[in-house]
């Protein structure tokens, strides 16, 4: 480890400790969901979990939980539905937040700045505020899509979009205004100037916000729960739920489950984690 960071700057011994302390803290956790979904549900019941890595030959080390979960339960197909369901719901926002931080950034108009407080407040508002609302709207008496996959996809979509607008017209603000300016000149329309300019150079910021995106999708219960329900929609974080009973029994293949559902998230965040610490880095500074 070198004494100085890639832009000449000194490494901070206090920040570098902080970062260890907080990766550790972090990752015990998961270590211990990990080393509990591989023991019996006696085990893990009578002694800690850490106490099986200092007698790794010991007994209660067991395969049958993940065998279980996908024999006895229904996670393999709960897990397709959180697929299908955090793909679009992660897609939609950004493709139309991308639009609307390009007008706001380059195109004037009437309002705009007005209009753009207006959507940034809404981050302030609880969306629990707006789940009665919008059961009426979507349910039997209103559009009747409760239940489906595009009930979910429009509530995330609407969540979404006031963060994904401010990163990305945060974003947006820091590129080249001459770039813009050249691409007009030489008769572009904002069709082409988006595609062809600002999309390919927010890419950073686009990824940031659609890590941020799958993985509140991914997790969450709440919405899945009441807008998509227990019936063949349910997603895999739903299903995690049912798996506990209310006397404890099914608490080893709850461990088991919850560490499938995290292998997704994870290869999404190992792969775009570039990508997402430049993109809150310059939201961050730029705007």
């Amino acid at each position: 480890m070198t004494g100085r960071m890639k832009d000449g700057r000194r490494r901070s011994p206090f920040a570098i400790v902080t970062m260890i302390l907080l990766a550790i803290l972090w990752t015990v956790p998961t270590l211990g969901l990990l080393v509990t979904s591989f023991r019996t549900r006696e085990d893990a019941a009578s002694t800690a979990w850490w106490t099986a890595l200092f007698n790794p030959f010991g007994s209660g080390w067991t395969m049958d939980n993940y065998t279980r979960v996908f024999t006895n339960t229904n996670l393999g197909p709960t897990l397709i539905n959180s697929i299908v369901v955090a793909v679009p719901a992660t897609v939609l926002p950004i493709m139309f937040a991308a639009f609307a931080a390009y007008a706001f950034t380059f195109i004037k108009f009437r309002g705009k700045e007005i209009l753009f407080i207006l959507i940034v407040a809404l981050m302030v508002v609880p969306i629990q505020v707006a789940f009665q609302p919008m059961l009426n709207l979507l349910g039997p008496r209103g559009l009747g899509i409760s239940g489906e996959f595009v009930a979910v996809w429009l509530l995330h979509t609407g969540f979404g979009m006031p963060l994904a607008i401010y990163i990305l017209r945060n974003y947006m603000t820091g590129l080249p205004g001459s770039l813009i300016e050249s691409a007009k000149i030489d008769g572009a329309s904002h069709y082409q100037t988006f595609w062809r300019l600002v999309a390919p150079l927010s890419l950073p910021a686009i990824a940031a916000f659609a890590t941020l995106q799958f993985l509140w999708v991914w997790n969450d219960l709440l919405i899945a729960k009441l807008f998509l329900g227990g019936g063949s929609n349910t997603t895999i974080i739903v299903a995690l739920q049912n798996l506990l009973g209310t006397q404890g029994q099914g608490a080893e293949l709850l461990t088991a489950g919850a560490f499938i559902s995290m292998l997704v998230p994870l290869i999404v965040f190992f792969s775009l984690q570039n990508f997402l610490v430049r993109g809150m880095t310059a939201g961050s500074v730029k705007g």
